[in-house]
Parts: structure tokens; C-alpha cells; sequence
């Protein structure tokens, strides 16, 4: 069995102290009550909701898993799940960052990461069938119309409907120009939509009333590859005109897919026949939906690996502490007792603080990229929105790619923390590990995220956020330089930066002169580029400190977790950029 506290002081520390939320949000147009006082109620809350609720059906979840009944294709959810999206609702969560006039709170977007940081440490699979809701939500809120809007969004905002995306196909995976899903025009502007969609998360379960599946399908004028995509909304069932729900849509279930994690997690094949469905945005142009859903889709999933990466801290922290095993290399440590604990044992620290060290500075820049999307959306003026756009245009491969990735290592460390107790189901630490292999994969791989950072933000748009991002860390750097507390960390800080900026127009020139150049060091190019955004937000973790009203103890731990950060972690990167130096030549080809 393990265990979950929601991390209200960290958070709280990160968000107001080091990334100034309070005096940022309350400047924003409509943000003059986001006050301290009423985000501090919300992650409270947040907190009682995901110990009390989420966080006990985590295990029974995964070991009872989705039900699919092949002769209905019904799912029915694991126990406890139904009850556990009905007392979220009920509490206003599933309209937590919508508009008001949808029915939403219209709370900031960074609140909204927070507070889903803490579902999703109490339960992952759980959390992933209001997510996909939030995605299809926003979608319908910037391309879908008003009657729309008021037919398929606002129930979601109230909690009685849940949406999906359906997206990927059989045969098509990432390459969205081999979809063959197909939409014929139908009556009264409405279109029959045909084809097989996989891996929708939530495309089918108990949880709520009607389901609403946002359909990336093409038209019979549609051109070829991605330029002929459009999106069409089909729900589950059809919606008649007072609003109540009318005939079962010809869109069901066909299996739901057996997997490694996630398991409470209903991942659906969907097969549409002739489903009845209407067009949202212009025709041919359901990639700019798509991307809306997309990019606030990859931060979330972002969140998912600072939210195992938690999980996974706590409960390996608490075992260190509490096995006796073995005594210290420099002698017995508690003499009275038949053995040392495991944290006298300086591998088992090492574990535990990378695992801290890679949570705190994940934590800072995910709620950095998501107070940003606050500023995008609300700022005082077209060129504070546009800048903060090109910031989080930059940081969201980052955030997805490297903090997915870095899940893997801190869930991978809490296991061998506990050693061969870690590997029995009982302990419940190999779920984590299981839970976190796909985040890496879906809403886009690894792979996709950095060729989106070198390919697109730093080639195509011409490093926009990259610039904005690199005079920030610089200016934070003069700002410090003379700061005895950040010592060990500005100067360190401050040579990376420049090197980033150097490596990077180094590159540029090379994959200009040769495309092959840019598949060749994406990879290398965004860890590089995240073990160094990781060491600023780590920095400026420490640099809060001195305006902070936290408790000593709690300032040691981040001035020495920031330490251990620089010297043990962010070192990492040179290695990224000799690989990235030695170029496609020592990448041949494979007979």
C-alpha cells in the first residue's frame, strides 16, 4: 500500500514565491480576485479531495482494471471510480478553468495545472477521463460556435459529459496524412462519419452520462495528407434540440486494449458507422483544432510525469526511512537498533535527492509554462500575449518530452529504493513504474517532442521562445551575480546559457547544410536544452528563498537539493552535446 500527501507547501513556495502567480495573475485582465488567499483554498481542497478520495482506489484500480462487455460495448470503470468523478463534479472541478459564461470558475490555467498535479498523484488512470475532457473543451471554446458551445460544452463544464480526441488510426499512428476516416454529408448540415480510431482514452465508460468525441476525419473534397483534415464533433448520443439526450449514435467500443499501466484507464478502440457528426471549425483545417487540444494536452501530460515522479518520491523517502538494513560504511549510525535505516548509505540518498532534485525543478518550470498560457491568454496587451505565445510555444516540447522522461528515471529510482520489495505488487511502487512508460509515448513520442523543438520553435520560427527564454535566465544571472547564496550556481548557470546559445546557431547553420543533421541531434538537443532549463528554475528556487517566510529546515533542503542538481545532473548536458557535435556520420546506416 502507499501512500500520498498532496505537496500544498512546495507548491504554494513555487507558485508564489519563486513564480510571483499572486502579483502576475491579479494584473491580468478578469484576474483581480485570483488572489493568494483563494488559489491557497483551492489546493487545500484539491489536496482532501486526492487523499481522500483518488489516491484509495489508486491499487484496487489497477488491480481490477476496465471491464469491456463485447455483446453491448459497454465499459464499466474499476470500483470506486464512479463515485470518485461524481464527488468531482460535485465540487465544481470539471469547470475549475472555463469560462463563466459555460458554466465554469474561470480560475487561472496555472491553478488548473497545480491542482491537476495533485489529482493525478492521487490517481493517475482516474484523472485521465476529466483530462481529455479539458482538451475537447477548449477546442469547442476557440473554433466550435455558439450553438455548439452551448450543446456540447457546457454539459462537459457541469461534469454530466465527459469528451475525447480521436485522433490516431491503425494504419496512420503519428502521421495524421494517412487518416482514412472518413465524412460524408448528411441532413441538416450534419455529416455521416466512418472509420476506426485507436488508443482513445476514455472513448468509452460509466462515468457519465453522454460522451463527446472530437473526430479528425475527411471531407470528399478533402485534399491529400494533413491539409485535408477536418474535425467533426459526434457524440455518443444524440443531442436533441431542448438539450436531452436522444437515439444511441452509431459510434461504439469495439475492445478496449490490454496494457502495460494505466489500467483503470479505459484506451478504446472506436469504430464510427455512418455516425451522425457536425463539422467544428472550416473545413480542411482540423489540424489547427487539433493543435488547440494538442499543446494544452502535452503540458498535461507533462504534469503526469511530475505527478508519478511525487508519487514515487514520497513513498521510496518513506521506505528509506523506515527499512533497516545493513549499517553505515563509516560505522553504526543507531547503535541501539539491530540496523542503520537506508538513508545512511550514501547510494540511497543520491537516489532520493535526484528524485527531488528532478520534482521541485519540474514543478517550477511546468507551472512557469502554465502561468505563461495565463499571460497568453489575458495579458494587458498584444505584445505581453504574443511573447508569452512564443514562451510557451518553446517550453512545451520541454516540459512533455524531458519531464516524461526524467518520470522514467524517478520512478525507476524509488523501485530500487525499495529492491526486490519494490518488485512485488503488493508494496505497490512497480505501478508507478508501469503508469509511467506511457507517458513518453502518447501526445506525441519523445521523438516528436524534439524534433518539434529543434525542427519547428528553433529552425522554423527562428528560436522566438528560445531568445525570450535565453535573455530571462541571463538577466536572472547579472541580477544574482553578486548574490553569496547563489554562488555555486550563477557562474555554472551563466556558462550554460551561453553555451546553449552558441550550440544552438552552431546547429542551425549544419542541418541548413544538411537536413539529415536535424534527425540526427533533435534527441540530444532537448535534453540538452531541458537538463539546462531545469538548473534555472532550480536557481531560482534557491534565489526565493531569501524573501521567504519558509521554515529553515525547508530552505536547507532546497539550497542542498539545487546543489546536488548543479553538480550531479545538470552535467548530464555536456554529454547531449558531444553526441549532438559528432553529427549524422556516426549515426550509419543499419544493413
Amino acid at each position: 500500500m502507499t501512500i500520498y500527501k498532496a505537496p500544498l507547501d512546495d507548491q504554494r513556495y513555487t507558485l508564489f514565491d519563486v513564480l510571483g502567480a499572486e502579483a502576475v495573475l491579479t494584473k491580468l485582465q478578469g484576474g483581480e480576485g485570483h488572489t493568494r488567499d483563494l488559489l491557497d483554498a483551492v489546493l487545500e481542497e484539491a489536496g482532501r479531495l486526492s487523499e481522500a478520495v483518488l489516491a484509495p482506489v489508486n491499487a484496487s484500480g489497477d488491480e481490477e482494471g476496465c471491464r469491456f462487455d463485447k455483446a453491448t460495448h459497454a465499459v464499466t470503470t474499476p470500483k470506486g471510480f464512479k463515485e470518485a468523478f461524481k464527488a468531482f463534479a460535485e465540487g465544481g472541478w470539471t469547470g475549475l478553468t472555463q469560462a463563466e459564461h459555460f458554466g465554469g470558475q474561470a480560475l487561472p490555467n496555472v491553478m488548473g495545472t497545480a491542482t491537476t498535479e495533485i489529482f493525478q498523484s492521487g490517481n493517475l488512470a482516474w484523472s485521465l477521463y476529466p483530462l481529455l475532457s479539458e482538451g475537447a473543451c477548449h477546442a469547442m471554446e476557440v473554433h466550435g460556435t455558439e450553438a455548439q458551445q452551448t450543446t456540447y460544452l457546457k454539459p462537459i463544464v457541469e461534469g454530466r459529459w465527459t469528451g475525447t480526441m480521436c485522433l490516431t488510426e491503425p494504419q496512420a499512428g503519428s502521421d495524421l496524412g494517412l487518416l482514412k476516416t472518413r465524412a460524408e454529408p448528411g441532413e441538416n448540415g450534419s455529416y455521416k462519419i466512418t472509420g476506426t480510431k485507436i488508443f482513445i482514452s476514455a472513448g468509452e465508460h460509466d462515468l457519465a452520462e453522454n460522451i463527446i468525441h472530437l473526430v479528425l476525419a475527411r471531407l470528399p473534397d478533402a485534399p491529400a495528407g494533413s491539409r485535408g483534415i477536418s474535425m467533426f464533433i459526434v457524440p455518443k448520443f444524440k443531442v436533441n434540440a431542448d438539450g436531452s439526450l436522444g437515439e444511441r449514435n452509431a459510434v461504439a467500443a469495439g475492445a478496449i486494449e490490454h496494457k502495460m499501466g494505466l489500467r483503470g484507464s479505459a484506451t478504446c478502440v472506436m469504430n464510427f458507422d455512418a455516425a451522425e457528426g457536425y463539422l467544428i471549425g472550416a473545413p480542411h483545417k482540423g489540424l489547427a483544432a487539433m493543435f488547440t487540444m494538442m499543446n494544452a494536452a502535452r503540458l498535461g501530460v507533462g504534469v503526469q510525469g511530475l505527478a508519478l515522479s511525487e508519487r514515487a518520491l514520497q513513498n521510496s523517502l518513506n521506505y528509506a526511512r523506515e527499512r533497516l538494513q545493513g549499517r553505515s560504511l563509516s560505522g553504526p549510525k543507531f547503535p541501539q537498533k539491530p540496523a542503520d535505516n537506508l538513508m545512511v548509505q550514501p547510494d540511497v540518498r543520491r537516489m532520493l535527492l535526484t528524485q527531488r532534485a528532478i520534482v521541485e525543478a519540474s514543478r517550477a518550470l511546468l507551472l512557469y509554462t502554465a502561468l505563461q498560457t495565463d499571460v497568453e491568454a489575458r495579458g494587458a496587451d498584444e505584445a505581453t500575449r504574443k511573447q508569452a505565445s512564443d514562451l510557451v510555444a518553446f517550453l512545451i516540447p520541454i516540459a512533455k518530452g524531458v519531464v516524461t522522461e526524467l518520470a522514467q528515471e524517478c520512478t525507476k529510482e524509488a523501485l530500487q529504493v525499495y529492491g526486490g520489495h519494490g518488485y512485488i505488487a503488493e508494496n505497490g511502487v512497480e505501478q508507478f513504474v508501469r503508469d509511467a512508460r506511457i507517458i513518453t509515448l502518447y501526445e506525441g513520442t519523445t521523438g516528436i517532442q524534439a524534433a518539434d523543438l529543434l525542427g519547428r520553435k528553433i529552425l522554423q520560427l527562428q528560436g522566438a521562445g528560445f531568445k525570450l527564454f535565453l535573455q530571462e535566465i541571463q538577466a536572472f544571472c547579472q541580477q544574482h551575480a553578486q548574490d553569496a547564496a547563489l554562488a555555486g550556481l550563477i557562474g555554472p548557470l551563466a556558462r550554460y546559457a551561453k553555451e546553449w546559445a552558441e550550440l544552438t546557431t552552431t546547429l542551425a547553420q549544419r542541418v541548413q547544410a544538411n537536413p539529415e543533421e536535424l534527425g540526427a541531434a533533435a534527441m540530444d538537443y532537448l535534453y540538452y536544452s531541458g537538463y539546462i532549463a531545469l538548473a534555472y528554475m532550480s536557481a531560482r528556487g534557491v534565489a526565493a528563498l531569501a524573501n521567504s517566510s519558509q521554515q529553515e529546515a525547508f530552505k536547507q533542503a532546497k539550497r542542498d537539493t539545487a546543489a546536488f542538481y548543479f553538480a550531479r545532473l545538470l552535467p548530464r548536458s555536456l554529454t547531449h552535446k558531444a553526441a549532438i557535435e559528432a553529427g549524422v556520420d556516426t549515426i550509419p546506416a543499419i544493413a
